[in-house]
C-alpha cells in the first residue's frame, strides 16, 4: 500500500503499539482477581453507574492516545494518576452535559461532524498525525487515504507490526471523533446558556462610570490590631449565630476524613555509612592503580555513573564531579567525598581531556547480504569503489539509500547506555578525520562511513566515576521495622498515638479533609492501601504498618473523625468563625468609642488614640482600594468613592482591617468615550465567562455524583 512507505519512518511508534497491546492483556487479566463480593462499579452520575472494567477501558484508550501523540512508551505513576483523574472528570462532564442536552433536544449530527472535519479547524484535528508536512495543518486528504487503506487492508499479507500500527492509528482517530462530538455538544449547551445572559443600557452606563470616575481621599482608621483580643468576649451563642448566617458556605458535597499519621523514612545508619566508606576507600585505591578495563571496574563497584570509553562534555558528568574537575590534575584521583545533592559517596579519576567538535556531520551506506561472508565481500567492493573515486551518493542510491549527510551532536549519545556495536559505531564517528572513509564491520551488517564536516569545538573529558548512593542495609531496615511494629502494637488507638508518638521519637502528622479521590497520603508513593483503610475504618482506630515509598518508607494511620457529606459541623469551622466574630466585635467597640468621643471632623478622628492616616488616590467603584497603611484591600472604600462628595466626611465604615472615616478631596474622570454597545457586550461577555465556568459545578451538585475509584485504583 502507498501508506506503508510512510510507516517505515514510524519505527518507535510500532514499539509503543506492541507495548500497549501487552499492557491491555495484563490489565485484562487483573480483573479476574477481583473478589466476587466486591461491587464492580467505580462511580455513579445521575443514577447511571460506571463499571470498573468500563472505566479501565477508557483509561487504557486514553493512555494509548497520550503515548501515541507524545511519543512516550511508558507513563510514570504520577502521570498515570493524572490520566485517570482526567478520564474521570471528562466522563462526569460528558454525562452531565448529555443528560441536559437530551432534555433540550441538542445533538451533534453526522453531517455536522463531517462539516467540522472538512473545515479542519478544530484544535483536536491539529493534534492528529494527519497533518500536511509543509504547513503542519490538518490534512483531510491524508485522513481519507488512511481510512480507505485501513478499510481495504489485507491483514494476512502485512507484517504484524504494521497491522498493530494501523490499528493504533484507527483507535486514535476513533477517539478524536468521539471527543469532537462531546466537545461540540458542550459548546452548544454553553452557547445556549450564554445567549440567555443579557445586559442593558442602565447597567452599561453604571459599569462605565464605576470604571472611569476616580476619587482621591483622605483616610483615618483605627486598626483592629489596636484592640487586644483578650478584651473581647465571644460566647458559644455568638459563634452559633455566625454559623447559621454563613451555613451555606460550609456545605461539602463529598465525605472526607481527618487523620493523624506517622511517616517513617528509613535512612542509612552510622554503621551503614562506615561500611560504605570502607568500600569507597578500597575502590579509590584500585582506581588510582590504573585498572586494565575502566568500564568493567566501574561496573564492578556498583556505581550509578557507568564509564564509557568516549570523550564527553561536562553536561554528561555529575554536577559534583564537574565542580571539582578543574582542581584535579590529569591522572589523579579525587575522593572519597560525600555529596548531599544526591546522597552519594564519590571518587573519580580524571583520565584525559581534549578539544573536540561537539557536532559531526557524516554519511553512511548500510551493507547487508544473505550471509556474513557475502556481506563482507560486498562491503569491501563498495569501499574500494568509493575509495577509487565513485560517487558516494550514486553508490548509495544503487543500494536503495540516499547517502545524504546528517548531523550528530554529543547530546545525541551522552547519557545513553553504549556498549558493543553501538559503542563501536559512535567511536568510529567521533574519532574519524574529516573525509576519511571507513568500512565498519558490525554484528548484523557493515557500514561504509564517512565524516564530512565538524564544528563547535569544545572541551571534552574521559572521567571514571565511582558514585554510590548512601543506602540503608537490610539490618537497619529490619530494626526500624521491628521498632515501628512494636510501637504500633502498643499504641493501637488515636489517643495513644497522640500521647506517645513524640516520646518514642516519631513525628505525628495531621491531615484534615482527606478525599477518597486522592492517590495516597502525605505525598508518599505506594500509600493507596492506607488511603483505602482510612475510608473503611471507624474513628479512633489505628491501621497496621504499611510499607511504602521506594521501599524506604513505613506508615501508620489513625482515623480521627469522619466529616459527612452536607454541612460541616460547627466544631470544624469554629476557629475560622471566631476570627470573624472577633473582628465584628472589635468593629462594634471601635465605632462605640468613636461615637463616645463625639468626633465630627476629619482632624478629630485623626487625633484619636491608635488612629492611622493615609491618602488613597484614583479610587474607583470598579476595583477594591488597597490601603497601604493597613496593608489590606478594602472594597468598602471603593463603594464610598461612588457616592461620596468632595470635602464630605463619611460616617465610620467597617472594613477588613479596621474602622475607617473617609473624606474625598478631588475627583477626576478618565478620558474614555462611552460606547453603549461595547459596554453591553463587555458585560454580557463577563457574565458568560462566569456562568460557563460555573454551570458544570451546578450540574455536578444536582447529579448525585459518586466517586468510588479508590476501591479499585
Amino acid at each position: 500500500m502507498a501508506t506503508l512507505q510512510q510507516i517505515r519512518s514510524k519505527g518507535p511508534l510500532l514499539v509503543i503499539a506492541v507495548g500497549l497491546a501487552l499492557f491491555a492483556f495484563i490489565a485484562g487479566d487483573a480483573w479476574q482477581v477481583l473478589q466476587p463480593h466486591q461491587s464492580q462499579d467505580v462511580g455513579e452520575v445521575n443514577g447511571e453507574s460506571l463499571s470498573a472494567q468500563d472505566y479501565q477501558t477508557m483509561v487504557e484508550e486514553y493512555s494509548e492516545v497520550v503515548k501515541l501523540t507524545s511519543g512516550m512508551s511508558t507513563l510514570t505513576d504520577e502521570q498515570f494518576n493524572q490520566l485517570r483523574d482526567e478520564v474521570w472528570r471528562t466522563y462526569v462532564n460528558n454525562q452531565l452535559i448529555e443528560t441536559e442536552a437530551k432534555k433540550l433536544g441538542l445533538t451533534v449530527s453526522d453531517a455536522e461532524l463531517k462539516s467540522i472535519i472538512n473545515e479542519g479547524n478544530h484544535m483536536l484535528l491539529a493534534r492528529t498525525p494527519f497533518r500536511n508536512p509543509q504547513t503542519g495543518a490538518f490534512d483531510k486528504d491524508m485522513l481519507m487515504k488512511f481510512l480507505a487503506d485501513y478499510a481495504n487492508m489485507n491483514r494476512n499479507q502485512m507484517p504484524a507490526q504494521y497491522v498493530e500500527y494501523y490499528d493504533s492509528m484507527y483507535k486514535l482517530w476513533s477517539f478524536v471523533q468521539k471527543t469532537i462530538v462531546q466537545s461540540r455538544l458542550q459548546e452548544k449547551y454553553a452557547a445556549l446558556i450564554s445567549k440567555s445572559l443579557l445586559s442593558n443600557p442602565v447597567e452599561a452606563q453604571s459599569a462605565f462610570d464605576g470604571r472611569v470616575n476616580q476619587t482621591d481621599m483622605l483616610l483615618a482608621a483605627i486598626p483592629y490590631s489596636s484592640v487586644v483580643d483578650s478584651t473581647i468576649a465571644i460566647t458559644d451563642a455568638d459563634l452559633q449565630a455566625a454559623y447559621e448566617a454563613k451555613k451555606e458556605q460550609y456545605r461539602q458535597f463529598v465525605e472526607t476524613r481527618n487523620i493523624k499519621y506517622i511517616d517513617v523514612q528509613v535512612t542509612a545508619s552510622e554503621e551503614d555509612k562506615a561500611a560504605l566508606r570502607k568500600e569507597m576507600d578500597e575502590y579509590t585505591t584500585q582506581l588510582a592503580a590504573t585498572p586494565a578495563d575502566y568500564s568493567a571496574f566501574i561496573r564492578s563497584t556498583g556505581s550509578d555513573q557507568p564509564y564509557v570509553d568516549l570523550f564527553y562534555t561536562t553536561r554528561a558528568l555529575p554536577r559534583d564531579v564537574v565542580a571539582r574537575l578543574d582542581s584535579v590534575a590529569m591522572g589523579d584521583v579525587f575522593g572519597p567525598y560525600y555529596y548531599a545533592g544526591d546522597n552519594t559517596m564519590n571518587s573519580f579519576k580524571k583520565l584525559a581531556k581534549a578539544s573536540l567538535p561537539d557536532s559531526i556531520q557524516y554519511r553512511q551506506i548500510q551493507v547487508v547480504a544473505e550471509t556474513a561472508d557475502k556481506t563482507k565481500v560486498l562491503a569491501d567492493s563498495i569501499y574500494t569503489a568509493i575509495k577509487g573515486g565513485a560517487s558516494f551518493e550514486e553508490v548509495a542510491k544503487k543500494y536503495g539509500q540516499t547517502g545524504e549527510p546528517v548531523w550528530i551532536s554529543s547530546a545525541n549519545y551522552e547519557g545513553a547506555q553504549l556498549d558493543g556495536d553501538n559503542l563501536k559505531y559512535i567511536t568510529a564517528i567521533t574519532t574519524a578525520e574529516k573525509n576519511d572513509l571507513q568500512n565498519l564491520s558490525l554484528a548484523q551488517a557493515n557500514v561504509i562511513l564517512q565524516v564530512t564536516d565538524k564544528k563547535a569545538v569544545t572541551d571534552k573529558y574521559k572521567v571514571a566515576v565511582v558514585k554510590r548512593p548512601v543506602e540503608f542495609s537490610k539490618e537497619t531496615y529490619s530494626k526500624a521495622y521491628n521498632d515501628f511494629s512494636e510501637f504500633i502494637a502498643t499504641n493501637n488507638t488515636v489517643e495513644k498515638l497522640m500521647a506517645n508518638a513524640e516520646d518514642a521519637g516519631y513525628r505525628l502528622l495531621d491531615r484534615t479533609d482527606l478525599y477518597s479521590s486522592e492517590h495516597g497520603i502525605g505525598g508518599v508513593r505506594g500509600t493507596k492501601e492506607a488511603l483505602r483503610w482510612a475510608f473503611a475504618a471507624k474513628p479512633g482506630e489505628v491501621s497496621g504498618l504499611y510499607e511504602c515509598g521506594e521501599s524506604d518508607h513505613m506508615m501508620v494511620v489513625g482515623l480521627v473523625s469522619i466529616v459527612p457529606e452536607g454541612y460541616r459541623p460547627l466544631a470544624l469551622v469554629r476557629n475560622e468563625l471566631r476570627m470573624e466574630v472577633l473582628r465584628d466585635k472589635k468593629a462594634e467597640k471601635i465605632m462605640a468609642d468613636m461615637k463616645a468621643a463625639g468626633a465630627t471632623s476629619f482632624d478629630q478622628y485623626k487625633g484619636m488614640a491608635n488612629a492611622v492616616t493615609d491618602s488613597v488616590k484614583h479610587v474607583t467603584f470598579g476595583a477594591p482600594a488597597f490601603v497601604s497603611a493597613l496593608r489590606t484591600s478594602e472594597p468598602m472604600v471603593s463603594a464610598f468613592a461612588s457616592v461620596g462628595e468632595v470635602n464630605q466626611l463619611s460616617a465610620p465604615i467597617k472594613g477588613n482591617g479596621g474602622v475607617y472615616v473617609l473624606q474625598p478631596y478631588a475627583e477626576e474622570k478618565l478620558e474614555e468615550t462611552y460606547d453603549q454597545a461595547a459596554e453591553v457586550n463587555k458585560l454580557e461577555g463577563m457574565y458568560t465567562n462566569i456562568v460557563v465556568r460555573q454551570f458544570i459545578n451546578d450540574l455536578y451538585q444536582k447529579a448525585n455524583v459518586k466517586d468510588e475509584r479508590y476501591l479499585f485504583f
